[in-house]
């Protein structure tokens, strides 16, 4: 019964005694007051216990910007040169750019013709290195990451629109446009140390939530968009020619123009390459062909990196160093570092789902790339129908059931139910769980049954703090146990996307709540999170070993899956938010 009901019967029973009465509803009152005030009271709690993080999130976007009036914008951690800025070679220099080299003290040249755009011959000879001019605003990372980054801005982007950022979602895709113009694609970031690679494609999908956010808004731009489709048209011709193809299977690969080590690599992952000397000679079952070995004081063929000395030496049984015969010195092969450069330019570095430390990348046709270009396919089909081009839509309809049937074709694997990766040098699919599996929901490629197929394989990935890259421990940040928000988004907009709203939920929660606790705990968001442990305390082995703070993509999928959860869940994540935060005061 309402309280209302209750003091409303109580009143008329006890009306003809005023003091009884009186005594009586006092009681009354006081019974039901501690019921009532408690639920206010967590009511309110509840309704502010996700306001810290919102805010940090809201104010990152601007802690993250950079843009050519902040002379922090010229900065790069991982390298130890001097600040260098490059306009394309085809661009005037504007006084405002020339009056920077006093300003920020940097040194502003432009490209040689020769290393203009992405795959130039030249591109990777460029030296000093330096930041690639851009026009606009756009977000980073954070931390070693201050550059904008070709897949991260994609989840950068919908938390922008998500938050009422879309002037600054806005200049960050014309950016990207200016890239595919001026630098010929999207590039892996702005720099020039990154003109041999591409990112995973998301251009489409950042064109579509822009453009639809205009509208959204009574601002429909039809030039615009005309415009953002013939460079994306452009930037998508880049995976659909040499060397971008995965052998005959009508389907793409990953491959970074460039040859010998990745230059981001050599001073933020301090002996990341002959530690992957050391592994690959300890497991003979890796394929040995990927160290090059030689005689001492010979010069080693086809190796573009490091030597490195394979030694005897004598079991140590005191403090003194013991002695050391070289056997032979070793480098790593040019096979192994276009592997390595085709990680970086997939996004997943470093994962040992291509082969020990991504060695052969280049040799699998992936589902995570061809799901998206699939994606970029239906797009642009449907911006082509927006402005009228008939015939273009009807074309890109069809590239998209070409690429959909050899997805299916090569990619899914009937008698595991899951999407795979398929290595085309081999021609054997891959027998390497890994999360991307998801993408084809997303994507809308998986028929009802598939769909239905891969929601079994949810446990493989699943811990307590959302879905785990794979579930093998190599050491490498995108395998066990770690968790990334940019996946945990495909998941879940794959698995509402097919109907599974219970599963997307619960693994959504498992994230958001890790995020908010251990942002609850020490006041930041980051790249990644453990999720076995829940918190986002790692012990990264291969590559880089931070955990870095910021963080883009991280804060633009938070609010996104706050979106997408059902009211109840983010009371509840709300509730648990403003109560642990009252416990620690």
């Amino acid at each position: 019964m309402h309280p209302g009901s209750v003091l409303s019967s109580l009143t008329a029973l006890l009306w003809p005694s005023a003091k009884r009465w009186r005594l009586l509803l006092l009681t009354v009152l006081l019974a039901l007051t501690p019921a009532t005030i408690p639920a206010q009271q967590s009511h309110k709690d509840a309704s502010t216990g996700l306001e810290p993080i919102r805010s940090y999130i809201s104010a990152g976007w601007n802690t993250l910007s950079r843009s050519l009036s902040d002379c922090a914008t010229f900065s790069d951690t991982k390298l130890t040169t001097a600040p260098q800025l490059y306009l394309p070679a085809d661009f005037p220099m504007p006084e405002s750019v020339k009056q920077l080299e006093t300003r920020c003290r940097i040194q502003v040249r432009s490209l040689p013709p020769s290393a203009s755009h992405l795959g130039a011959s030249a591109a990777q000879s460029i030296d000093p290195p330096g930041l690639l001019y851009l026009e606009n605003r756009y977000v980073v990372p954070g931390g070693r990451f201050n550059e904008m980054y070709g897949w991260d801005s994609y989840f950068i982007v919908v938390g922008l629109l998500r938050d009422g950022r879309l002037d600054l979602a806005r200049d960050m895709v014309n950016n990207f446009l200016f890239e595919v113009e001026h630098y010929g694609a999207v590039l892996n970031a702005n720099r020039t140390y990154y003109l041999t690679r591409s990112q995973p494609p998301f251009l489409t999908s950042m064109i579509l939530g822009v453009y639809g956010a205009q509208k959204a808004a009574g601002h429909e731009d039809h030039k615009w968009l005309e415009k953002a489709y013939q460079l994306a048209v452009k930037d998508h011709s880049l995976w659909v020619v040499e060397p971008h193809l995965a052998g005959s299977t009508e389907l793409s690969r990953y491959f970074d123009f460039g040859d010998g080590p990745a230059p981001e690599s050599v001073k933020d992952e301090t002996g990341h390459y002959r530690e992957v000397v050391a592994y690959i000679l300890a497991h003979p079952d890796v394929d040995q062909s990927l160290v090059v070995r030689k005689a001492s004081g010979q010069t080693a063929s086809s190796v573009a990196g490091s030597t490195y000395s394979l030694q005897v030496c004598d079991v140590a049984r005191t403090t003194a160093k013991p002695d050391c015969t070289v056997a032979s010195d070793v480098a790593l092969s040019a096979d192994f570092y276009k592997g390595d450069r085709s990680m970086r330019e997939s996004g997943y570095d470093i994962s040992f789902r291509f082969g020990p430390y991504g060695a052969g990348t280049h040799h699998f046709a992936p589902v995570c790339l061809n799901s998206l270009l699939y994606k970029s396919e239906t797009d642009l089909e449907e911006i082509s129908k927006i402005l009228g081009h008939k015939e273009d839509a009807e074309q890109w309809q069809k590239r998209a059931e070409e690429r959909k049937a050899a997805i299916q074709k090569y990619l899914w694997n009937s008698r595991r139910g899951l999407f795979v990766d398929y290595d085309f040098v081999h021609q054997a699919q891959s027998s390497y769980d890994y999360v991307t599996t998801f993408f084809p929901l997303w994507a809308g490629i998986a028929t009802p049954e598939q769909a239905q197929a891969l929601v079994k394989h949810l446990p493989t990935f699943e811990q307590p703090g959302g879905l785990v890259m794979s579930p093998h421990e190599t050491g490498g940040q995108w395998d066990f146990p770690y968790a990334w928000a940019p996946d945990q988004l495909i998941a879940d907009e794959g698995l509402r996307k097919y109907g599974f709203n219970k599963e997307a939920d619960r693994v959504s929660y498992e994230f958001l709540s890790t995020v908010a606790e251990n942002f609850r705990q020490d006041g930041t968001i980051r790249e990644k999170y453990n999720a076995v442990t829940r918190s986002s305390e790692t012990q990264v082995t291969a590559g880089y070993h931070m955990n870095i703070v910021g963080f883009g993509w991280t804060n633009g999928v938070f609010l996104e899956l706050l979106h997408d959860l059902p009211a109840e869940l983010v009371q509840k994540l709300s509730s648990e938010q403003g109560s642990s935060a009252a416990a620690t005061h």
